[in-house]
């Protein structure tokens, strides 16, 4: 069979490979040798033979339990009302669920990595599959200025997502290469700012920079390490954020603080991380080093948790991610936001100290851990009340698959967002 017609063959999601102009700048980048884009440290980027091992013990029904929510997650059940009233600082962030971001930041809204497909596969029937319904309809959400994408990962880079854009007049800031799958779903070439690291491009008075990380790229079977992958830095007005995308913990955090900070807001990834694969996807104990990195040594700032809670990426518990953030966060004396998904917050304001998880997952054998010190809004001296879990007579498991892997499989269904395999808890 012919190489033409294999490519015919591909799925659309797979995305377009680089070529002509597009590869002559890849070809041309110091980040480019040997026939891949490298990592600022070296980085091993296939899992390791551990893996294979451990797979009997992790398919345990009891492993296994662990690894989603127990019952519905509580979806925050106001944020289009909520985004309806501009935000007093001039800064607002919206965790839409994993890495999805939006960011209202010098008067312009920016989406990182939207993805609101009920699948990040390139099909609809298989790969992992979301544990919560978006907040909001995509259609629902208004006008959005800039998508900021961080690499071509399919739970990063949502093909229906982006077809669903395709007849807006938002701008798009992705890293070098990527450009490729977006013109090949239907995006004009001319809304396009394709940048290689260290990078920036203006867009409607904000300042997008495209910086390091340390991970890897792929969505088909071949392509692989030909685009490239970042983290990002997006300042307006008198506010800076940065936003991880995936990323093995390396000491580029300090020098992308000293170039570029100080921030208001970092977006880490604390999640999907395993021993199989620890350079590519940072623990959470890594992803709070990684803040405190990028403020200089002393946490400042606020640090909001991402790529956790929507979708089965990885062996360890569901709740571990939030937990162990949560851990480090008061070890170190860190502010860090725990929003409900969909729950907007304004990081100079109070931040959102909802321990949410704990009243949907699995309880750990011992219980919660306790800690002594007070959320901003407790009396002094008064100790954070444990969040109760949830009494369970049986475990309850998913319907569709949740393939696991260092990242997400592809894209996701033409829907555009949940579907009715799913509850959703609403506060009372």
């Amino acid at each position: 069979m012919t190489g033409s017609r294999l490519t015919a063959l591909r799925p659309a999601a797979f995305g377009a490979d680089p070529v002509g102009a597009r590869m002559e700048r890849i070809l041309a980048s110091s980040n480019y040798a040997d026939g891949v884009f490298q990592n600022p440290v070296g980085a091993r980027t296939t899992p390791s033979g551990g893996l294979v091992r451990a797979l009997p013990g992790n398919m345990r029904k009891e492993a296994r339990a662990l690894r989603k929510p127990a019952a519905p997650i509580p979806v925050h059940p106001t944020t289009l009302a909520d985004l309806a009233v501009p935000p007093k600082s001039g800064l607002r962030l919206t965790w839409m669920g994993h890495s999805t971001v939006l960011a209202e930041i010098g008067g312009r809204r920016v989406l990182f990595d939207p993805v609101w497909g009920d699948r990040c596969s390139p099909f609809a029937f298989a790969g992992p599959k979301r544990v919560h319904p978006v907040p909001v309809p995509l259609k629902s959400l208004g006008k959005v200025d800039v998508v900021v994408i961080s690499h071509d990962h399919y739970d990063h880079l949502d093909m229906p997502t982006i077809r669903a854009l395709v007849g807006t007049d938002t701008v798009f800031a992705v890293p070098l290469g990527v450009g490729a799958h977006l013109e090949y779903w239907g995006i004009d070439p001319k809304r396009l700012h394709e940048l290689d690291w260290n990078e920036s491009a203006e867009v409607d008075g904000l300042t997008l920079t495209a910086t390091p990380a340390r991970h890897f790229c792929g969505r088909g079977l071949r392509g692989r390490q030909q685009t490239l992958w970042a983290s990002w830095v997006v300042a307006g007005g008198d506010h800076r954020i940065y936003h991880s995308g995936d990323t093995g913990y390396f000491p580029g955090f300090a020098d992308i603080g000293a170039q570029h900070g100080p921030f208001d807001a970092t977006m880490i990834q604390i999640g999907a991380y395993s021993e199989f694969w620890p350079d590519i996807h940072m623990t959470p104990e890594e992803g709070m080093r990684a803040h405190v990195d990028l403020s200089g040594g002393t946490p400042r700032g606020a640090m909001l948790p991402i790529h956790w809670g929507t979708f089965n990426l990885a062996p360890h518990p569901w709740a571990d991610p939030a937990e162990g953030t949560l851990a480090a966060a008061k070890e170190l004396g860190a502010k860090l936001a725990t929003p409900r998904p969909g729950a907007p917050f304004e990081p100079a304001a109070d931040l959102p100290d909802d321990w949410w998880w704990r009243t949907v997952a699995v309880p750990p054998r011992h219980g919660w851990p306790e800690y002594a010190a007070p959320a901003p809004e407790s009396a002094p001296g008064s100790a954070v009340a444990p969040v109760p879990a949830p009494v369970l007579d049986s475990v309850a498991v998913d319907s569709g698959s949740d393939d696991e892997g260092a990242d997400g499989a592809g894209g996701a269904d033409d829907k555009g967002g949940a579907d009715e395999d799913y509850e959703v808890a609403r506060p009372r």
